[in-house]
């Protein structure tokens, strides 16, 4: 069988609802037995997507519905083994030859890479890919960041391309690896940035900025619903509120390497559906094959004879954590007492147990928790409203009027301890857990206003800082992280990840001095003080990182919870005679 390839991604919002049984310790995703018999290609996997993607760019994307679906469409120079999480070769013909002092990277390209439309992958569309992430009018600022330090990339010849780096960065063959290649005669049909160097367009050269403007202005407006990219899969629909479909492409070029991984289903078809009970019921009606469990689902709505004949549940700890994040711009939390006397009014633990039934843990920071750089020796602040009341005072906040508020003195007018937390809709965990906060700050003297919002205007909100406090979460990597792109101040403005406004001089310090570090024990130092900074700062309550929970039609045969950071459904197969579908799609 060959085994699947899993896209080198970059950190991205979560939008799946957090589930999982166990109170033991958490373990990370493991190799499960897998299927017996030779694989065969045919059905559809009809899974579910709790809203719309924010758009299918894979540049100016940074959402997780959309992430699941372009992951199966574009395609990078390297993946990494989701079993073995080592870097490999996709449309890179090996492992790039990097220089002494690692600043030039080289990749050459395979031969017989194809994009969906039959043109040939070339170096020149991999040029053409990091100019568009560095044109600083492109809307791309967290994943702009990661190459701060390419200067420039230089063709060699048609299938050779060479990366210039400013300084070493010790994730730059991970990240140069991970470029989602983009077909320059598609996504640039005017030409606007021929002739045009990386150079040019990392200094923002006056000389070249009309063309980048124009570029930019057709690249981040008209290509957000129709991408084209050398994966496996080609775009079939998006209709608005229902459906994403994407098709098997019979004409694949990795079919004829066996060393690239190749899918079995012939269509995956993403069903939007924004109520969790109304997709269990999709589910069990036998329109859905793969749902997200929230807990009360796992536990009170998913066992039995009748459902367990046709579904199984798998469970894993998925790389990712949510967050209740304060606006650090804001008058009330600019303050860090402020901020630490939140999270001692916020009962993390409780929530695990009552929200998450205990299919959870509280974290600390933001590192994924089987990381050796996550910090375990950080305490996490106790549910204390006692402790929390000091902190307050402290900071200046007190109930002067007897109205049952606590109010200071801000900009000469008294104002009260109030404030709103967005969320999205639809997400059952993120908004009880809205409401758990609002009856505990309530308890102590603290107004707390709800909002949900639809995810694509919520996110809209969210990078324009237009918010009090947040509930959302982060999608991480299962590899070295790189916190860059969420907590160094440059990350504010421009509709950058940092959007809580987060700043510390020191942070930034230890963020830029880390990613010039290539000795791991080093690395892992500075991120434990980042971690003790982070935990005294407080910009963001952490709350947990859920075990998730997904029930899946039993005629997928498979199914296995990877290293990689969780299932990977394009290992999945059906035999035969439990096919479902068919579609007009040949086999290969």
């Amino acid at each position: 069988m060959k085994s699947l390839r899993i896209t080198v991604s970059l950190l991205a919002f979560a939008c799946l609802a957090l589930a999982g049984c166990s109170k033991s310790e958490p373990t990370a995703p493991a190799v499960t037995g897998a299927a017996s018999g030779p694989p065969v290609t045919g059905d559809w996997l009809v899974r579910h997507m709790l809203s719309d993607p924010e758009q299918l760019n894979p540049i100016t994307s940074n959402d997780a519905g959309a992430s699941s679906v372009l992951s199966y469409l574009f395609e990078t120079l390297l993946d990494r083994n989701p079993v073995t999480l080592e870097l490999r070769p996709l449309l890179a013909a090996a492992l790039p030859e990097i220089s002494a002092d690692h600043t030039t990277y080289t990749f050459r390209l395979r031969e017989g890479a194809r994009f969906s439309d039959g043109k040939p992958v070339t170096a020149e569309d991999v040029l053409f890919s990091i100019k568009a992430i560095k044109c600083q009018q492109v809307n791309a600022p967290f994943v702009r960041v990661y190459y701060q330090s390419i200067t420039d990339a230089v063709l060699l010849d048609d299938q050779t391309i060479r990366f210039t780096a400013s300084e070493p960065y010790f994730k730059n063959e991970d990240m140069l690896g991970g470029i989602s290649i983009l077909p320059r005669h598609y996504y640039d049909p005017e030409g606007h940035l021929n002739g045009v160097s990386v150079r040019q367009l990392a200094d923002d050269d006056p000389a070249v900025r009309e063309r980048a403007a124009a570029f930019a202005e057709t690249f981040n407006r008209d290509f957000f619903r129709n991408p084209v990219g050398s994966g496996p899969y080609v775009f079939n629909e998006w209709k608005t509120g229902e459906k994403v479909v994407l098709d098997r492409n019979p004409d694949y070029w990795g079919y004829a390497f066996p060393e690239i991984e190749s899918p079995y289903v012939d269509r995956m078809l993403f069903r939007i559906i924004n109520n969790p009970d109304s997709a269990l019921v999709t589910l069990k009606g036998g329109d859905l094959d793969m749902l997200g469990l929230d807990p009360l689902q796992h536990l009170r709505q998913t066992s039995g004879a009748r459902f367990e004949e046709n579904f199984a549940k798998i469970r894993y700890y998925s790389p990712g954590y949510t967050y209740l994040g304060w606006n650090n711009d804001h008058p009330i939390f600019g303050d860090p007492r402020v901020r630490r006397a939140m999270t001692m009014l916020t009962d993390r633990a409780g929530m695990v147990k009552s929200i998450l039934h205990d299919l959870g843990t509280v974290i600390n920071g933001p590192i994924y928790k089987f990381r050796p750089e996550y910090d375990d020796t950080i305490q996490p602040y106790p549910f204390d409203p006692d402790g929390a009341a000091k902190l307050l005072a402290e900071a200046g906040w007190k109930d002067t009027d007897g109205d049952g508020l606590l109010d200071k003195e801000i900009d000469g007018r008294r104002t009260p301890l109030s404030f709103e937390i967005k969320t999205n809709s639809g997400n059952d965990v993120r908004k009880r857990v809205a409401l758990a906060v609002q009856d505990s700050m309530q308890r102590h003297g603290i107004e707390v206003k709800i909002r949900e919002v639809d995810w694509t205007i919520f996110l809209d909100e969210v990078k324009n800082r237009r918010f009090d406090a947040i509930i959302l979460g982060w999608a991480m990597g299962v590899t070295e992280p790189d916190g860059y792109q969420i907590w160094h101040s440059s990350q504010i403005e421009n509709r950058g990840s940092n959007h809580i406004a987060f700043r510390n001089s020191r942070v930034d310090a230890i963020l830029e001095a880390y990613r010039g570090e290539f000795d791991p024990q080093k690395r892992t130092a500075m991120y434990r003080e980042f971690q003790r900074i982070l935990h005294e700062e407080q910009p963001y309550t952490f709350l947990f990182m859920g075990e998730s929970v997904v029930a899946y039609h039993k005629r997928f045969e498979n199914v296995e919870a990877l290293p990689i950071g969780g299932v990977v459904p394009t290992r999945w197969w059906v035999p035969k005679e439990r096919q479902r579908y068919v579609t007009e799609t040949p086999a290969p």
